[in-house]
């Protein structure tokens, strides 16, 4: 009998798998909550080539979460099918305000077609880029 999907462990992103960092792909991001529960919430996410790159609003759980501690896991979905898919388990290695309204517009135009996030949609907002170290990447695709 086959098995239901193909899965395999691999160090790094799998070339097959960056087109889902040029589409609007979502993404899950979970963090750690204090008590050690876990605390998903739904992102856009780049990746530079080395790093996954998720851009979000200062004050936030998750922004407290991976101050307190770097631990991470994220699944991004294929918007074409919605059972290929990659997981990745990693830590955050930089939060910054450097660069991230310029990196928000960036997502904006890739996610919502909008040219100016920050003048449309993020005004009195301080934007910042969360750095991940992918540590374990799982690509899957369902048979």
């Amino acid at each position: 009998m086959t098995p239901p999907c193909e899965r395999h462990t691999v160090t790094i992103i799998p070339d097959d798998f960056t087109d889902l960092f040029e589409r609007p792909s979502h993404t899950v991001l979970v963090t750690v909550d204090p008590d050690g529960t876990p605390h998903p919430t739904v992102v856009w996410v780049d990746y530079d080539g080395e790093h996954l790159l998720v851009n979000t609003a200062d004050g936030r759980r998750k922004v407290r979460n991976m101050r307190n501690d770097p631990t991470v896991a994220l699944t991004v979905i294929d918007p074409e099918n919605p059972y290929r898919y990659l997981t990745v388990r990693g830590k955050v290695i930089e939060i910054t305000e450097d660069g991230a309204e310029e990196h928000i517009n960036e997502l904006g135009k890739r996610y919502m077609d909008i040219d100016d996030y920050m003048a449309e949609m993020g005004e009195g907002e301080t934007r910042l880029v969360v750095r991940i170290n992918p540590e374990e990447a799982i690509p899957v695709v369902a048979a």
